[in-house]
């Protein structure tokens, strides 16, 4: 059995689980084997340095900061990076124009950013579907990831480009979960809280600590934590990325449209063809560059976060 049918078996069981009290500890079990399974994926794209991500995608980085496209086929990703840059990539009226990642410059305010043009993902890409395993391994190591959305398709798209990305340990406009997680020689589990906290019980975590045959550890939960925020930090290899929504072809929808669609946390409404905002879309990419500062500090969020 491949690890992309072990995964799926585990998440139709979890499906399957009704969440009570009297299944926290199964359930902890899951999601600690299901974390476990796509770690194994994470290292098989990022081996060797994340340089292990298949040919036209050994991208060196260049610049004061890295920057990635990612979208499904078709977006306008491409038109993107040729009006923002000035670097030539292939734009076609067909899907999968892009098959290798191609990088651009953007001189703002002194800084030179490097912009990459990654191809196209679709769902499934997380599990080896196309290449977007190499996409997504080029993306952990951007500072920031511009997600291009076509205002003309469904928004359900953003989902599930959200959920591709999570499950390839990337975590988008958030900051890491405040645990203190100790490993021990001896002594047991300890479990203490700072806090009141409503989403994991410490059956769930014992069950999580016991996949991952931890036996004797501190934890200690300095906020409202879930199950998934535990294994975050006992696997130590995510990556908390801040992540800016570019609503492309606002040329084609109508105005009460593009009201609904404002709604949206992080996003700004653009029109590549006709070059609409693209100004804009500059300044809040160097406003996040800069905010990236906020993810090394022990407390706080950018403005804005967390998105729902």
């Amino acid at each position: 059995m491949t690890t992309q049918q072990k995964i799926a078996e585990i998440e139709a069981e979890m499906e399957r689980t009704q969440k009570n009290k009297a299944t926290s500890y199964h359930l902890g079990l899951l999601k600690a084997k299901l974390a476990k399974l796509k770690r194994e994926l994470i290292e098989g794209a990022t081996k060797k340095g994340g340089a292990n991500v298949g040919e036209g995608f050994e991208v060196s980085k260049s610049g004061d900061a890295r920057v990635g496209m990612i979208g499904f086929p078709s977006v306008g990703k491409s038109t993107l990076l040729t009006k923002l840059t000035g670097t030539f990539s292939k734009i076609a009226a067909y899907e999968f124009t892009t098959l290798t990642c191609i990088p651009g410059v953007v001189k703002h305010k002194g800084a030179k950013i490097q912009l990459l043009d990654l191809p196209g993902i679709i769902e499934g890409a997380k599990d080896g579907k196309g290449r977007g395993k190499q996409v997504i391994a080029v993306a952990r190591t951007c500072n920031l990831i511009v997600m291009v959305l076509d205002a003309t398709r469904p928004m359900h798209h953003k989902k599930i480009l959200e959920h591709e990305l999570e499950g390839f340990g990337i975590r988008l406009n958030k900051e890491p979960p405040q645990i203190d997680f100790k490993r021990k020689d001896k002594g047991g589990i300890t479990i203490s809280r700072m806090v009141d906290t409503t989403r994991v019980d410490d059956e769930s975590i014992k069950a999580i600590l016991k996949e991952y045959r931890i036996n004797s550890a501190d934890i200690c939960l300095k906020c409202d934590a879930t199950e998934d925020d535990i294994i975050d930090i006992i696997e130590g290899n995510r990556k908390y990325i801040p992540c800016l929504y570019a609503l492309n072809k606002i040329d084609a929808i109508t105005l009460e449209e593009l009201k609904i669609l404002d709604k949206i946390q992080h996003y700004v409404p653009i029109s590549g063809d006709l070059e609409w905002n693209l100004d804009e879309l500059i300044e809040r990419i160097w406003e996040y560059l800069d905010l990236i500062r906020v993810y090394t500090k022990p407390k706080g969020l950018m403005p804005g976060t967390l998105m729902s």
